[in-house]
C-alpha cells in the first residue's frame, strides 16, 4: 500500500481527495494547520496538526512514515485577500511549497500532485475556453503565487528526476453525495454556498454584480466543478505520475479540469430555487471591477490523457450534494 502525504487535507477538497485515496487502496497522512480545514473533514488517513514552513515537522513525517508522494493543497486560496495581505500569500503557498520541495527532495520522495488553479491565465481577451497553452498572466497574487509554485515544478523537472503535474480549475462545488463532508468557509465567498444560505434564510438574500453582461442572461459565466471529480482527478494524476512517466527521468505537466459547460449566476440561483424548493430573494448589483464575463477552461488534455471524465457534470448534482450537507449541519 503506497502511503501519500496531503497537505491541507482536511479542507474542502483535500478532505475529498482523501477520501477518494482511500477508496483506491492508498493510505493518507494529512498535514493541516486547520487555518482553512476543519479535523472532521477527515475521515480516513492519519491527521498531523503542523504546516508546511515547519521544516523540522516536515523531517519528521518523511522520516517517519515511508512517504510515496504528496498531493498539495495547502494554500490562502482567496484572491481578494492576496491583494490586501500579498506577502501572507507568497510566505505561505510560495515559500511554504519551496519548503516542502526542498524537504521533499531531501528525503528522495519524487512525485507531487500540486492544486493549481485557472487563475495563472488571468483575465483573457477572447471569450474561449481556456487552454493550457495560452499566456501566464495572472491579475493578483494568487494566481501569482500559484504559477511561482508551476515554475518551480517546471524547473526541478529539468534539473533532476523529479516528477509533478500541476491542476488548474475554478470553482469546486457540491460535496460528497453522502452529505458527510462539504464546503466550509468562514467567511464564505463562494457563490453556490453563499446562494444555499439565502435558500436557508442564514442571509437575507443574494446579490448579482453586474446584469448587463453580453451573456444569454446578462450575468457573467462561470466554470463550475464538482468537488468528487476533482478529487477523482488528482488521484488519477497520482497515478499517471506513479505508472506512466519515466522513472529515470524528470518529469512536469499541468492540466485544465472542468466540464466544458459554464453556468451563470442566473442560472445557479435559478437552479438553486428548483433543487431546494425555496424562493429567495436575488438582488441586481452593479459590476464589480476585473469581473470577465466567461471564464471556462477546457479540460479535453485531461480528458485524453489523464482517462478522467466528470461524473456529476450537471450543475443540479452540484448544488443537490452541496443542500444535503448543509441540511446535515
Amino acid at each position: 500500500m503506497k502511503t501519500i502525504l496531503v497537505p491541507g487535507g482536511a479542507g474542502f477538497i483535500g478532505s475529498h481527495t482523501v477520501k477518494a485515496l482511500h477508496q483506491h487502496g492508498y493510505k493518507s497522512i494529512i498535514l493541516d494547520n486547520f487555518s482553512n480545514g476543519y479535523k472532521e473533514s477527515v475521515l480516513n488517513g492519519e491527521v498531523i496538526e503542523g504546516d508546511i514552513r515547519d521544516s523540522a515537522l516536515l523531517d519528521k513525517i518523511f522520516t517517519e512514515h515511508n512517504i510515496d508522494a504528496v498531493i498539495h493543497f495547502a494554500a490562502f486560496i482567496e484572491a481578494g485577500e492576496s491583494v490586501v495581505n500579498p506577502l501572507s500569500f507568497y510566505d505561505n503557498n510560495t515559500a511554504g511549497t519551496l519548503n516542502l520541495l526542498q524537504s521533499m527532495q531531501k528525503h528522495k520522495v519524487e512525485h507531487i500532485v500540486f492544486s493549481s488553479t485557472a487563475a495563472v491565465y488571468g483575465q483573457p481577451e477572447e471569450d474561449d475556453a481556456l487552454v493550457e497553452t495560452l499566456p501566464k498572466l495572472p491579475i493578483n497574487p494568487y494566481g501569482q503565487t500559484k504559477w511561482a509554485v508551476e515554475c518551480m515544478l517546471r524547473d526541478l523537472a529539468v534539473s533532476c528526476t523529479f516528477k509533478s503535474i500541476a491542476l488548474r480549475y475554478f470553482n469546486a462545488a457540491g460535496s460528497d453525495p453522502s452529505g458527510q463532508i462539504g464546503e466550509l468557509h468562514e467567511p464564505e465567498t463562494h457563490l453556490i454556498p453563499l446562494v444555499l444560505q439565502a435558500a436557508s434564510g442564514k442571509r437575507k438574500n443574494i446579490k448579482m454584480f453586474g446584469t448587463d453582461y453580453p451573456t444569454p442572461d446578462g450575468t457573467c459565466i462561470r466554470d463550475y466543478i464538482h468537488v468528487c471529480d476533482l478529487a477523482s482527478a488528482h488521484v488519477k494524476a497520482l497515478e499517471y505520475l506513479f505508472d506512466r512517466v519515466e522513472k529515470t527521468e524528470g518529469f512536469y505537466d499541468a492540466f485544465n479540469l472542468g466540464t466544458g459547460t459554464g453556468f451563470s449566476v442566473r442560472e445557479v440561483i435559478e437552479t438553486a430555487k428548483k433543487v431546494t424548493g425555496i424562493d429567495f430573494d436575488a438582488i441586481e448589483e452593479d459590476r464589480r471591477p476585473g469581473d470577465p464575463a466567461f471564464l471556462i477552461a477546457n479540460a479535453s488534455k485531461a480528458n485524453e490523457i489523464l482517462g478522467w471524465q466528470p461524473e456529476y457534470p450537471k450543475l443540479e448534482d452540484m448544488i443537490k450534494h452541496a443542500w444535503a450537507f448543509l441540511k446535515n449541519r
